[in-house]
This record gives structure tokens, C-alpha cells and sequence, in this order.
């Protein structure tokens, strides 16, 4: 049966996505079978930037056990009535180590070696990851947004349509908007420089000398950058934190380590180690597509 593979791993591009062989779809469904189910405090796909897993999308009749549609990620593996442990925990490294899998991806970045190790830090940040106790929201940036998450985390058009930029600028577009597109612009490489010209071109306005203070309007946005291989954007809040939509996925006010982000510059980040700059947004100002 055909089976097609998208990489969950890009916050600001859209994911590659590979065909598989029949060989190949074979064995990734063989060794995907759920073992235990989760508890509800697990059941669902964590949030963060960089790897979070591989989608799995069957055409034609599902395997068995399995639903049409699923993501396996941190050797667990959530779908339709479905969230479980995975009997077989090595699929994911075996399955993107493999020098033929990592090619059909075409990110010269990702090798076999370096997908195994985002495999690794996965499964220890999922081991790590403990919620958070949340205190009463006190506003000290009144031009901000305000914080959405079930609004943007739908499960469906929003959250998967939109990513970090479409959600750094709190603009709406359902096409995983890229900075300077709308405007004849857009980036030609994944560096601070271009990727910030592509957004100044979309109306934003930069600000290095921020040192994370409120604007006194518009809202306040940060530019990390995983060098050469991806971009990423968070947004000032009302509360003086600061939130994040990594790619397709839901919306958080946490990093990589399950804490709440003070300041991005500081923030767990994963791959993303580039801090490019502060930016501004101003609504009715910005046009991103």
C-alpha cells in the first residue's frame, strides 16, 4: 500500500515529505505496532523546536492496528483512538539512520548521523518534560496579543496551516507563510540576514537594540535561526513572556526544556542556537502570505 512519510522536524518551512517503497512501507507499519497505552497526562505529541517525529499518511486500507493517518515520535505513537508506547522503540533511529531514507528528504543538513541524534534528544526531552504550574496573568505589555492557544491548536486548518511566522505576527493565512513572499522578497538562503530582509520587506520592523522591552506599539517578535536548515519566530505577550507555534504543531508558552520563556535569548532552543534579532510587528502594517 502507498504510504507517504513527512518529516515533523521545521518550524518556519514546510516539512519534507517522502514516498516510500513497498519494501520499506512494509517494515516502518511492522515495526510501529502501539504497545501500552499512555497515560491521559501523555496522550498527546509534545511541543518543541526541531524533530518532533515522523507522520505517517496510508493510502488505500490501513494497517492493522493502526489509523490512516499517525505520528511517531519520541518512541511513542498517537492517531485516531490511539496513544501508546511503540513495542519497538528503535523504529525511529533504524528507520531515518538509513543513508537512502535520509537522502529522499534532499536537507543536505540532515544526515543519518545527525537525524539519530535529533532522535536521541528527543526521546530525553520527552523523558524530562513535567507540566508547569501557570500564575494569573499580570499585563505589562498592553500592545501585545494575547495568548490563544486553544484558538490556534484546532487540530486542523489553523494549527497545521500556520506556522512560527504566520504566528509571530498573529496573522492568519493558512499557507505556512514564508518571510518576504508577499512582497517579492522572500529569502534565497537559511541566514539571519536574509531571512530578516524577507520580513522587513513584510512591514517588520527591526529592532536589535530591543533588549526585550516592550515596544511602545506593535508587539514585540524574536528571528533565531537552526543554521542553514531552518527558521523560527517567537512573540512578546501581554504578560511580558514569550510564546511559539514550532511549525504545524500547537502553540506553547514553553521551550525545549518545559520551561516558560522569559526571554528567547536564553530560552532552550535546540537547533536553533543562531539569536538573529528583535523585531516589531504592527497590526495592519504586516502583509505575509
Amino acid at each position: 500500500m502507498p504510504v507517504q512519510v513527512t518529516l515533523d522536524i521545521f518550524s518556519g518551512r514546510p516539512n519534507p515529505t517522502i514516498q516510500l517503497s513497498e519494501r520499506e512501507a512494509d517494515e516502518l507499519l511492522g515495526r510501529a505496532k502501539p504497545g501500552r497505552a499512555l497515560a491521559k497526562s501523555d496522550a498527546g505529541v509534545a511541543p518543541g523546536l526541531g524533530y518532533r517525529g515522523l507522520i505517517v499518511e496510508q493510502v488505500g486500507r490501513a494497517a492493522r492496528g493502526l489509523p490512516r493517518t499517525f505520528h511517531v515520535g519520541g518512541g511513542r505513537v498517537f492517531g485516531e483512538g490511539l496513544a501508546h508506547r511503540i513495542d519497538d522503540p528503535t523504529v525511529e533511529a533504524d528507520f531515518l539512520g538509513r543513508p537512502e531514507i535520509a537522502r529522499k528528504f534532499e536537507v543536505r543538513e540532515l544526515t543519518p548521523e545527525v537525524l539519530r541524534k535529533l532522535v536521541r534528544r528527543r526521546f530525553e526531552a520527552i523523558e524530562l518534560w513535567r507540566p508547569i504550574k501557570l500564575f494569573p496573568l499580570k499585563v505589562v505589555c498592553p500592545c501585545a496579543p494575547v495568548y490563544e492557544p486553544a484558538w490556534w491548536n484546532d487540530g486542523g486548518q489553523r494549527q497545521w496551516n500556520n506556522n512560527c511566522y504566520n504566528y509571530g505576527c498573529n496573522y492568519r493565512t493558512d499557507t505556512f507563510a514564508q518571510p518576504g513572499k508577499a512582497n517579492g522578497a522572500m529569502y534565497g538562503a537559511i541566514t539571519g540576514a536574509q531571512v530578516k530582509a524577507g520580513a522587513i520587506a513584510d512591514a517588520l520592523e527591526d529592532a536589535p537594540t530591543a533588549n526585550n522591552k516592550c515596544p511602545k506599539s506593535g508587539h514585540l517578535v524574536a528571528l533565531v535561526i537552526w543554521p542553514n536548515v531552518d527558521f523560527h519566530w517567537y512573540r512578546k505577550g501581554l504578560n511580558g513572556r514569550w510564546t511559539h507555534k514550532p511549525g504545524g504543531t500547537a502553540a506553547t508558552n514553553l521551550d525545549n526544556s518545559g520551561a516558560l520563556i522569559s526571554d528567547p535569548r536564553t530560552a532552550d532552543r535546540g537547533n536553533y542556537t543562531q539569536f538573529t534579532t528583535f523585531m516589531v510587528a504592527k497590526h495592519g502594517h504586516t502583509k505575509i502570505k
